[in-house]
């Protein structure tokens, strides 16, 4: 029996340390290639901080997806050895402008439904049923074109349609970036409205949608439906004195990964995550991811 002080400490908690898990049962992995594009070293350092994920975009200096299959095999092997499982898979599939509706445009459409059908072959060797994805990009300097949008969900919906032809499962997943369409939490949440299928979903980074001036969290992240978002991107951000977003240590800037991970869980989000830091230490990319690491671990504690 608990004692009337100690119901009443726990009374007292806040309601979202009811929330909390222990790290060790916190689906958080790393992108190996900003630890180091070889992947055992990346191992190493995942097993040091007890991680038992992996975000897999290129290995030994290439993207997954212009690997021969042979490596992504022996990648399997090495993963299994280590008892390292890939949650997501990191594609450039639909990274590129917006094709015409014409025979050059249809032509570099050909070698994005290529892509696709490689990198599900690579997610499937993997064991991963996530592909991380884009929504198209225009140039620096301009702003998205409202009319590009019903082109542009038309080709995700085709991107649907031959994922479930190839594979059962397989859930593609758009990460908001920079230059893309898809760059805020509005626009993402607006996208994912006029897309029902249940195979398309969101990699939500809260730090790119910061760089288009909107306040990712709360503001961007209210767009959204938690159980839309199958996967998320952690780091940090700060503005520079010119006024623009630059990567730092989580913990040195501004980003609330507290709030944002009690909000993912207490709004149910059936979300995998990864640490992708993007701050360029001058000690080099395993000291940076390091760093991010160790201060991200002690974010999940006090989740």
């Amino acid at each position: 029996m608990l004692s009337r002080r100690r119901l009443l400490a726990a009374a007292a908690l806040p309601a979202a340390r009811a929330l909390a898990v222990p790290f060790a049962q916190f689906p958080l992995g790393v992108t190996t290639d900003e630890i180091d594009d070889d992947v055992l070293t990346a191992i190493k350092m995942l097993k040091e901080f007890g991680v038992k994920w992996a975000e897999i975009r290129n290995i030994y200096g290439k993207y997954n997806t212009a690997q021969p299959k042979a490596k992504i095999h022996e990648l399997r092997s090495l993963l299994d050895e280590h008892a390292i499982r890939v949650n997501v898979l990191g594609t450039g599939f639909f990274k590129v402008p917006l094709p015409d509706d014409t025979p050059a445009g249809r032509t570099a459409l050909d070698a994005q439904w290529t892509l696709l059908d490689g990198a599900i072959d690579r997610a499937q060797i993997l064991g991963t049923n996530k592909i991380r994805i884009f929504g198209f990009t225009y140039p620096a300097g301009e702003r998205p074109a409202a009319t590009a949008y019903p082109r542009i969900t038309e080709l995700l919906r085709e991107a649907s349609r031959r994922t479930k032809a190839k594979s059962k499962g397989i859930r593609l997943c758009i990460e908001n970036v920079g230059q893309s369409y898809i760059w805020s939490g509005e626009q993402a949440g607006r996208l994912l409205k006029e897309i029902k299928e249940d195979n398309i979903g969101l990699t939500w980074d809260p730090n790119n949608a910061a760089e288009t001036g909107e306040q990712s969290f709360p503001d961007g992240y209210r767009h959204l439906d938690p159980a839309r978002i199958y996967h998320v991107h952690l780091r940090d951000f700060r503005k520079a004195t010119n006024g623009k977003v630059e990567w730092c240590a989580v913990g040195e800037g501004t980003m609330d990964n507290l709030g944002q991970l009690r909000a993912l869980r207490k709004d149910g989000a059936n979300s995998s995550y990864t640490l992708e830091t993007h701050w360029k230490s001058p000690q080099g990319k395993a000291h940076a991811t390091r760093t991010s690491l160790t201060a991200l671990i002690k974010v999940i504690e006090a989740v």
